[in-house]
């Protein structure tokens, strides 16, 4: 389960959080224009644009969760159990795998008027990162600077949605939760109108317009949550404003441990958080063990390079005492 947004202050951003049971080794992960993406059933991309994401390494190549390139475009991949569908090759078609999605997107595309001319030849096929690593049930946003839209792959073929809204979460499909926010037209952030009937009312409370807002932590109430919050945020220009709202915004559809357990009684947490500034191709994050903002700057690299830059999460508690 996880939650992805887009927000807009001077800069642009774009980030997730990562909801999960188990444990996956990621880090944020930066690929140089020069290292070769190995693809599948397409030539290798040996010349792309650079991009910063979080990433699971495997044999030296990166599976990444979200991420940015260059040119300020971002993606990440949600959880979308029983609805995503892969396709058999196809030989018309440009063949890639779920695991490469996001890098052939990155690598080679600058805003979403070239993602969308590129998602009429992509087929998404059905082939594995290996015996040991089965593909995930996936659906992806994509974003720039101006634009999202969702793109799912269903049984019905590849839906392409735009996402007005900025948000994304699990299941069901991108078309229901957009209808659904039609029930909470009348959430307000001013306090709430008397139109009961009885003129003897009198408001006890400041945030009641927000009654009737879903505080579970389903997919489809986080979607509303994190829609009605990100849209009614006040945020200044700067950076360290924009960044501290943009993990703020979040804090409404994080999981805490021990609020979501399975069936075989793991327990779902909120992994990490991640804020993407767009425009500087800086990556910030939080983790669910260490609350303090962690960065990495893609532009402080070698982007011309070969070879990956791999950054280990920071995932202690780090406490400031002053006394």
């Amino acid at each position: 389960m996880c939650t992805a947004i887009t927000f807009k202050t001077k800069d642009s951003y774009f980030g997730r959080t990562l909801d999960i049971e188990f444990e996956i080794p990621m880090k944020v992960t930066i690929t140089p224009r020069n290292y070769p993406f190995d693809l599948r059933r397409m030539p290798s991309l040996k010349s792309h644009y650079a991009m910063i994401g979080m990433a699971m390494v495997k044999d030296g190549y990166p599976l990444y969760f979200d991420g940015v390139n260059e040119q300020g475009l971002c993606m990440a991949g949600l959880n979308f159990p029983h609805n995503a569908h892969y396709f058999p090759e196809v030989k018309t078609k440009e063949n890639i795998t779920p695991f490469e999605f996001i890098p052939y997107i990155l690598s080679q595309c600058k805003n979403i008027t070239e993602v969308r001319s590129r998602l009429d030849n992509i087929n998404l096929c059905d082939i594995s990162f290996s015996h040991s690593l089965p593909l995930s049930p996936l659906h992806w946003i994509i974003a720039d600077k101006n634009t999202s839209i969702t793109v799912e792959p269903t049984a019905q073929g590849v839906k392409i949605y735009d996402n007005p809204v900025g948000v994304l979460t699990n299941n069901p499909t991108f078309d229901y939760h957009m209808t659904r926010l039609c029930d909470f037209m009348k959430i307000s952030p001013f306090d709430c109108e008397n139109t009961f009937g009885f003129d003897g009312l009198t408001p006890y409370s400041k945030g009641m317009g927000a009654i009737g807002l879903p505080g579970d932590l389903s997919s489809s109430s986080r979607f509303v949550r994190a829609a009605f919050v990100k849209l009614n945020s006040v945020c200044g220009d700067g950076e360290d404003e924009s960044v501290s709202q943009f993990f703020h915004i979040f804090g409404s559809v994080e999981q805490q441990r021990g609020c979501v357990k399975t069936p075989d009684g793991s327990l779902e947490l909120t992994k990490y958080t991640s804020c993407i500034n767009a425009d500087k191709g800086i990556y910030y994050y939080t983790t669910y063990e260490n609350r303090s903002l962690c960065a990495v700057d893609m532009h402080r690299t070698d982007l011309n390079g070969d070879k990956l830059h791999i950054y280990p999460l920071t995932d202690e508690q780090y406490i400031s005492w002053q006394n």
